[in-house]
């Protein structure tokens, strides 16, 4: 049986393939931002002290999470048709994302704000914070820099889920997809051509989510900076002195022990 990869028919289809990939990105990004938005604000109602609002965040985090997604989009695309609210199958399939990454996203982000130290938290209510500024700053912020990577792990999950919105006609990748593979009888090629999309995007998705973390946690930065400098500072400090501690005022301690000879107070 002699079988050979031709690729070239589907040359003619790459705008298709490209506009499928961007429908499936676009999709992506809204779901993300959306449904860590919603995340959040389920996150602290959960640990709320109304036990209505906490036990309906709990329910809906279950029946989502316990749940195929397949059978969310399908009951916000076919469900709510029955009752008269019909939805473009793109907005259906976004909505449907926006439910479920919302739900994972807030068990996570409720396991970074149980992380924070209770004393920190009561060290900002002794400074007179108000509730707002606390739950921003000194619980929010160290919570989504904990649990940043599994909250990325989740944004490429949701992507590559998105090829379930293909059951409802909707545009994105996979059902691109289907129709080339239907019109040009190859299916393996493409397919390969699929999955080397969907790897470019995930790719693509890393690097955003890296640059984000970089842009919005510079205290990341900072004390990266410092490990550096402390695995450099045994052989290169004088004999006697210790070495620096890894905190974010590493740069002034460095700057002060240049002056000062070697010698820091």
């Amino acid at each position: 049986m002699n079988f050979s990869l031709d690729f070239s028919p589907l040359a003619p289809y790459w705008p298709v393939f490209l506009r499928g990939a961007w429908l499936t990105l676009r999709m992506t990004s809204v779901a993300v931002i959306a449904g860590v938005s919603v995340g959040i604000f389920v996150a602290f109602a959960k640990n709320s002290r109304n036990r209505i609002l906490a036990q309906l965040c709990s329910a809906y985090i279950e029946v989502v999470r316990n749940t195929p997604f397949l059978v969310q989009i399908f009951l916000l695309y076919f469900g709510l048709a029955s009752l008269g609210v019909r939805m473009p199958t793109f907005a259906a399939a976004t909505l449907a994302m926006v439910v479920n990454i919302a739900a994972y996203a807030a068990e996570i982000i409720r396991a970074g704000i149980d992380s924070v130290p209770r004393g920190q938290i009561e060290a900002a209510q002794c400074l007179g914070l108000s509730t707002w500024r606390i739950r921003w700053h000194v619980m929010l912020q160290p919570a989504i820099e904990r649990v940043y990577p599994a909250l990325t792990s989740q944004f490429l999950l949701m992507m590559q889920a998105s090829a379930m919105a293909s059951q409802i006609s909707a545009e994105e990748l996979t059902a691109i997809a289907n129709t080339v593979q239907s019109d040009t009888f190859r299916s393996l090629e493409t397919y390969i051509v699929v999955a080397l999309l969907y790897l470019v995007l995930a790719v693509l998705v890393k690097l955003i989510a890296y640059a984000v973390g970089e842009t919005i946690f510079k205290r990341r930065r900072t004390l990266r900076r410092a490990a550096a400098h402390g695995r450099r500072s045994p052989v290169n400090d004088p004999p006697g002195t210790a070495p620096l501690v890894h905190t974010p005022y590493v740069h002034a301690a460095v700057r002060l022990r240049a002056r000062t000879g070697g010698r820091v107070s």
